[in-house]
């Protein structure tokens, strides 16, 4: 199975209170970058499909990780062929000129020039909290899609059983290969795989697997092409632009109320919620 997984850098979760706002811009000088957590999460999961879990070094299919970003991106990149996979693609471009449509025409171009059996996305970035690409790379492509996946179970490689949660429980969709799957956060738990060449009885460690210093030193040996964007999609013309950003303004300090009878006619005349 060939599996292709966007690979997106963004300022560490963590340090979202280090975030300021100046001149309506979001300055990000100092943070730390790592990979979204979701697509951490997309290539542990195709990871465990193209391998026997008792035998992780024995690669059984190829996954390829794509980023959308500058030069420096390729550091995410080189994380995750430390990881497993196989080789990686960086197509040069700046986060402000991108869009989730834009990103998804692209991927349509590089998936017929790839020609992958599975896209894995992570269901969202944290920065952006879109929620879009995996969903547009679907329509674009005509491939059945899958969003949300918490648990996936290959099927001699030519379909997923994929399962999601929902309100009161879950719901389970199969889907025919070649499809996108976006995944969630569970997907990364013990038993959130099924691969057909692990055994039914093997678990994994909760949460993605980290390189060892040897994988990270043979990582820079695997192969990183540069693709334009360009190339893959001529009308770089965006649907969503980015105006401006504002903090929200300070709340004003609170006003101790002494009856309840004073508290209703604040609401009423001051809140006007009443």
């Amino acid at each position: 199975m060939k599996i292709l997984v966007p690979l997106k850098r963004v300022s560490d979760p963590d340090n979202a209170n280090k975030i300021k706002v100046g001149a309506g811009k979001v300055e990000t000088t100092g943070l730390e970058w790592k990979p979204n957590p979701f697509d951490e999460y997309a290539v542990e999961t195709a990871l465990r499909l193209t391998e026997n879990g008792t035998n992780a070094k024995a690669r059984l299919g190829e996954v390829t990780v794509v980023t959308f970003g500058p030069k420096e991106t390729e550091t995410t990149l080189r994380a995750a062929l430390a990881t497993g996979a196989d080789k990686a693609i960086r197509v040069d471009t700046t986060d402000d000129a991108i869009d989730g449509d834009l990103l998804a025409r692209a991927l349509k171009a590089l998936v017929e020039r790839e020609k992958p059996d599975l896209v894995l996305l992570g269901k969202q970035q944290v920065d952006g909290d879109a929620n879009q690409v995996a969903q547009l790379l679907a329509e674009y492509l005509g491939w059945p899609q899958a969003t949300f996946a918490g648990q996936i179970t290959s099927e001699a490689d030519k379909a997923l059983l994929v399962s999601r949660e929902v309100d009161g429980g879950s719901i389970k969709l199969r889907v025919t290969l070649p499809a996108v799957v976006s995944v969630d956060l569970r997907i990364v738990n013990a038993v959130g795989v099924t691969s057909m060449h692990t055994p039914p009885t093997h678990k994994y460690s909760d949460g993605v697997r980290f390189a060892a210093l040897m994988a990270i030193m043979a990582a820079k040996k695997k192969s990183l092409t540069e693709v334009k964007l360009t190339d893959l999609s001529p009308d770089t013309a965006l649907k969503i632009k980015y105006t401006g950003f504002d903090l929200p303004p300070a709340r004003k300090a609170g006003v101790k109320i002494k009856t309840v009878a004073e508290l209703v006619q604040k609401l009423k005349t001051e809140a006007k919620v009443l």
